[in-house]
């Protein structure tokens, strides 16, 4: 291991893209090349990062990126309208003006980007510049340093001239020349409310867009005490990246948005130091998007669900980070503006973590997670995780499911998603919802899984139904009280207990019907006086050899016991002999579980990641130890932040 301090070149060179993307090979040579972009944006040039920055890429994986990075640009460019800067529509304006920059008509975008802003009278403090909105910050500092030779240089001082009157005291604590404050009406993020002089949100993704704008726009116009103190609050939250977890973690909605601007800390930061916290970070939520990624699809429980994701390409992380993971035979519909980053960005994540979002190693593969608490940088609230989780990696599906000792509505606890051919992957998706399977760790409900075994149970004093989701393509049958679903390449056994039969809905909300079009659901109503639920057997190709021999094998061989329910406990025997035992627990939601005989105890299942598998393949992050290891497809990566939130790398 070596401290890594190394010298950032201040060089700039132009970036150029292919036109052939041949098949992937994961274990070429790394390509040594700087940095590869379109020849036809060639006037707009990175800065050079040294060796010691970089993931290197194989030229195959580098040409795959580079055609997608194409076909999004492509998709962008040549809108007749790029939208509006007022509030912080610049979120959709901004990245849709320097989309059409790269296709090439430049003159249009560079006219729209340093176009007076709407609110201006409200920004004179800093020049009628607006460095308000977070959303807004994202698009204004890669406007700045990526764009700046393009603007007209009175422009582009009166932007730094802001950012100097910006950045000369902490903007999060210097009171607004108008609103002061703040006075608490209006919306959430209206001025007029929040007051200060930087949208004070506290997402997680929101403080990342207002802490990097800070820091950069203080280290460019030399105000060293603002830039110290958003340097450390960088460091603390890079430290809690790899010590508890991120806050907002894995949301199918705003992980690319965290990502993003610490693709902007890694492309501009002067400070070495800054610049590998930058690194660490997009390592470690690169990492975080492999496990939950899956052929276009994100799997498993993420928390700020909104629950429209469970279709392939339904989430915006999905898109984001398909431009990078690819393996998905569909161009990518409506590509996320988040990419804008990526694509305009020298960075790529490591060779071991683009295997493991493609699952190119021997599977299967558990990993067992924690979560932690939402706005983990609050007292107290680092002390223990908040969730835990569990997902299965087979050779044709992943699942995942989560425990944790509250309800919260905005988490999804659990997703299937599996092999298809056609269009990448299909989703089994089951939850309590209205009309449909909607978001929500619900109260009362305690999941237990053991890889491919699954049993969710709630109490009947929590009345509410559940609803399942299938793709129109899987065939479902009942033999013997069990519901077969034969999906693509992976089969489903699912045991009702103390569930009504199913019957079918359909989702009255058109736009969500339109989205889910290919996929049917159904619902199932608690019935009995004491729990009902599901259990869960998965089966495929090389643990059942095919469907009917699948149905045969769970027919002869599993075996639920539910002779003891009235208690709150179940035992489900698979037919390949292993074990899952769930008891309800009355305490605090963490359900008793005994795994193929053994007890899992939450309390000693604190690692971030901990991957159950062969040493050939394995993700790992313990508890507030700081150190992330990714072993997948050949490949080997290693970063450790330390307590004192000191970066620390093995080269892949």
């Amino acid at each position: 291991m070596r401290t890594i301090i190394a010298t950032f070149l201040s060089l700039t060179i132009p970036l150029t893209i292919s036109n052939y993307a041949p098949k992937m090979a994961l274990n070429s040579e790394p390509e040594t090349s700087e940095s590869v972009v379109r020849e036809s944006i060639g006037l707009v040039r990175l800065p050079a990062v040294s060796p010691e920055f970089r993931n290197e890429w194989t030229p195959e994986l580098e040409a795959e990126f580079q055609k997608r990075a194409q076909a999004i640009i492509n998709y962008h460019a040549n809108k007749k309208r790029y939208g509006n800067a007022y509030g912080e529509n610049e979120k959709r304006s901004y990245p849709n003006a320097m989309f059409d920059f790269l296709a090439g008509n430049r003159s249009k975008a560079i006219e729209f980007l340093q176009a007076e802003d709407p609110q201006a009278d409200q920004h004179q403090h800093t020049d009628g510049i607006d460095f308000y909105y977070s959303f807004t910050l994202k698009g204004q500092i890669r406007k700045y340093f990526l764009f700046g030779d393009f603007l007209d240089p009175e422009y582009k001082q009166r932007m730094y001239e802001g950012a100097k009157k910006w950045t000369a005291k902490d903007p999060l604590t210097n009171p607004h020349p108008i609103y002061g404050y703040g006075d608490g009406s209006g919306k959430d993020w209206d001025i007029s409310r929040r007051g200060l002089w930087v949208d004070g949100r506290n997402t997680d993704n929101l403080r990342a867009m207002r802490e990097i704008a800070v820091y950069l726009m203080a280290e460019e116009t030399g105000n060293e005490e603002t830039r110290l103190l958003y340097k450390a609050k960088i460091r603390r939250y890079v430290w809690a990246l790899y010590h508890i977890g991120q806050g907002e973690w894995d949301s199918e909605v705003y992980h690319g948005h965290t990502f993003a601007p610490y693709l902007s800390l890694y492309d501009f930061a002067k400070d070495p130091e800054v610049k590998y916290l930058a690194k660490a970070a997009l390592d470690r939520l690169a990492a975080a998007a492999a496990v939950k990624y899956y052929r276009g699809g994100w799997g498993g429980p993420v928390k700020r669900d909104y629950g429209g994701a469970n279709v392939v390409y339904g989430s915006g992380a999905a898109r984001t980070f398909a431009l990078y993971f690819g393996d998905n035979i569909d161009p990518i519909p409506k590509p996320e503006l988040d990419t804008l980053h990526m694509i305009t960005s020298t960075y790529r994540p490591p060779l071991a973590v683009v295997a493991l979002a493609r699952k190119n190693f021997d599977k299967p593969m558990e990993i067992l997670s924690s979560k932690p608490l939402y706005e983990n940088w609050k007292e107290g609230k680092d002390r223990q995780p908040g969730y835990w989780e569990t997902t299965f990696i087979g050779n044709s599906y992943q699942m995942g499911s989560l425990v944790s000792t509250f309800p919260d509505g905005d988490v999804a606890p659990f997703k299937l998603v599996a092999d298809n051919s056609q269009r990448g992957v299909d989703f089994f998706v089951a939850n309590t919802g209205r009309q449909w399977v909607r978001q929500g760790k619900n109260p009362g409900d305690q999941i237990g899984q053991y890889e491919n075994l699954l049993i969710w149970l709630r109490s009947t004093d929590n009345n509410l139904p559940f609803f399942f989701q299938f793709p129109v393509t899987a065939t479902s049958e009942v033999e013997d009280d069990i519901w077969f679903v034969k999906l693509e390449k992976t089969w489903l056994a699912i045991y009702p207990i103390n569930l009504s039969d199913r019957t079918s809905v359909t989702i009255s909300r058109e736009r969500l019907a339109q989205r889910y079009a290919n996929e049917q659901t159904f619902k199932a109503t608690v019935t009995g006086s004491n729990y009902g639920g599901f259990a869960l057997e998965v089966g495929e190709l090389s643990t059942h050899g095919d469907y009917e021999n699948f149905k045969q094998k769970v027919k002869n061989k599993s075996q639920l016991d539910l002779s003891n329910l009235a208690n709150g406990k179940i035992k489900l025997k698979g037919s390949l002999e292993k074990t899952l035992e769930l008891t309800y627990n009355q305490n605090n939601l963490l359900p008793m579980l005994m795994r193929n005989g053994q007890e899992h105890k939450w309390s000693e299942n604190f690692d971030l990641y901990n991957s159950l598998s062969s040493e050939e393949v394995s993700i790992s992050l313990g508890w507030k130890e700081g150190t992330l290891k990714v072993k997948a497809g050949g490949y080997d990566f290693q970063t450790t932040v330390t307590a004192d939130g000191k970066v620390f790398l093995n080269p892949q």
